[in-house]
C-alpha cells in the first residue's frame, strides 16, 4: 500500500510541475515574450543555480563518503587481497584527485563566464600545447595503472608453488554450492555431471560409486521388466519401455566413463570428502577448483578478494592464502556474529540469492580435527 501511495504522489507531482510550466508559457505569451529570448537576468540566474548545484554536488560527495564509507569490505583476509586493495586504492585515489580538481573548475568557470550581452565569445580553433598536455598526461597515468595492474594479476595467478596446497573443488548448481576436498592423498578424483546419481550429487567417478549406481540401476531394470510383463495397457507399456531405455543408456554411460578414467583418479576419488560447509586453514595455500552443473555461476569470496566464473563443461581454478581466521575477523570488525561467505556473483535464476555457503577459516590444528571427523566418499557408497 505504501508503494502505491508513493507512485501516486510521484505521478501527481509530475502533473503539477507540467501544469506550472504551462502557466509560465502562457504568461510569457501574454507578455509578448518569446521562448527563444534569453536575457542577461536569465543567464545570471542559470549561472548562480549551476554554481549552487556544483557546491551542493561537491558537498554531497564528502557527506556520502563520511556516511557510507564504513559499508565497504573490511581489510583483506587473504595474502593477495592486500595487493588487490592497494591497486584499487591507487586507482580510486587518482580518480578522486582528478574529480576534486576538475569538477570545481567546471562549475566555477561555467558561472564566471555565463552569457552576457556585453561579452563576446572567443573562438580558438586549437592549441597544440593544451592538446599535448591533456592527451599525454592521461595516457601516461593510464599506462602506469594498466602495467601495474597486469603485473599484480600475473603475480596473483602464479601457479608455481602448489605442492603443499589444500585442494578443494566448489561445485555450483541452481541454487547451492557443494565443496569437495581432495582427502588424505590431496588429489581430487575425476568427476562428470553424467555420473550424478543418488548420494553422488557432484558426479564423482569412483569404482565404489560405479558399483552402487550399477546395482541400483540393475534393481530398477529388474522391477521394470516385471512391470512390463504384468502390464496390459499398451500406453503404459510404452512408458515403461522408454524408462528401461533410459536406464540402459545410463548404464552404458557410467561404464564408458569408468573405462576412460585413469586408475589413479578412480582411487583418488575414494577418499574425497563432500560437504556443505567450507573450512580453510589459515596461512596455508588453498587451490580452489570450480565446476558448474547447469548455468554460469560465479564463485565470489568477497573478504578474500576471490572471484572466478564456474562454467558448465569447463574447469576453472584460483589459488590464494587466507591470513585471518573467522575469530580474528570478528574481533577486527567488532561483530561477534561475523561469518565469511561464498556467494554467486552471476544472476543465475529466480533463487540466485540462495547461493550462499558458509566459510570458516581456522587454525591448521582445528582444520585437521574437522577433516578427521568427515566421512570419505567411499563410505557413502557402502
Amino acid at each position: 500500500m505504501t508503494e502505491l501511495l508513493i507512485i501516486v504522489a510521484i505521478v501527481v507531482a509530475v502533473i503539477a510541475i507540467a501544469q506550472v510550466v504551462k502557466i509560465f508559457e502562457l504568461a510569457n505569451k501574454i507578455k509578448g515574450v518569446k521562448e527563444s529570448d534569453i536575457t542577461d537576468k536569465d543567464n545570471d540566474t542559470q549561472g548562480k543555480l549551476l554554481l549552487t548545484f556544483g557546491i551542493l554536488f561537491m558537498a554531497s560527495f564528502f557527506v556520502m563518503t563520511a556516511k557510507w564509507n564504513h559499508l565497504l569490505l573490511p581489510i583483506s583476509a587473504s595474502e593477495h587481497g592486500v595487493e588487490i586493495d592497494l591497486l584499487m586504492n591507487i586507482s580510486m585515489g587518482v580518480i578522486i584527485i582528478v574529480f576534486l580538481i576538475t569538477q570545481p573548475i567546471l562549475f566555477f568557470l561555467s558561472y564566471k563566464y555565463r552569457g552576457r550581452k556585453d561579452r563576446t565569445a572567443t573562438f580558438i580553433s586549437h592549441n597544440d600545447k593544451a592538446e599535448i598536455i591533456w592527451t599525454i598526461v592521461p595516457a601516461v597515468v593510464l599506462t602506469v595503472l594498466i602495467v601495474y595492474g597486469l603485473q599484480t594479476w600475473s603475480k596473483i595467478m602464479d601457479r608455481s608453488d602448489l605442492d603443499d596446497a589444500v585442494v578443494v573443488e566448489l561445485y555450483g548448481k541452481q541454487f547451492d554450492w557443494t565443496a569437495r576436498y581432495a582427502g588424505a592423498d590431496n588429489n581430487l578424483g575425476a568427476a562428470n555431471v553424467r555420473f550424478i546419481g543418488g548420494l553422488n550429487t557432484v558426479g564423482v567417478i569412483s569404482e565404489s560409486a560405479y558399483a552402487k549406481q550399477m546395482a541400483g540401476l540393475d534393481n530398477n531394470i529388474a522391477k521394470a521388466h516385471v512391470q512390463m510383463s504384468e502390464e496390459l495397457n499398451a500406453n503404459k507399456r510404452v512408458k515403461i519401455e522408454a524408462r528401461l531405455a533410459k536406464m540402459e543408456s545410463k548404464k552404458s554411460t557410467l561404464t564408458a566413463l569408468v573405462s576412460i578414467t585413469p586408475k589413479d583418479l578412480l582411487e583418488a576419488a575414494e577418499d574425497d570428502v563432500v560437504v556443505k560447509e567450507l573450512h580453510l586453514p589459515v596461512n596455508k595455500t588453498v587451490h580452489l577448483k570450480f565446476r558448474s552443473q547447469d548455468v554460469i555461476h560465479s564463485a565470489y569470496l568477497p573478504h578474500f578478494r576471490v572471484q572466478m566464473n564456474c562454467v558448465p563443461g569447463m574447469n576453472t581454478d584460483f589459488v590464494f592464502k587466507p591470513t585471518i581466521t573467522t575469530e580474528e575477523m570478528r574481533v577486527e570488525t567488532g561483530n561477534e556474529a561475523f561469518e565469511y561467505v561464498l556467494l554467486c556473483n552471476k544472476i543465475c535464476g529466480a533463487a540466485h540469492y540462495n547461493m550462499q555457503l558458509k566459510v570458516i577459516v581456522e587454525s591448521e590444528e582445528d582444520y585437521n580435527k574437522w577433516m578427521a571427523e568427515q566421512s570419505v566418499f567411499a563410505a557413502s557408497n557402502n
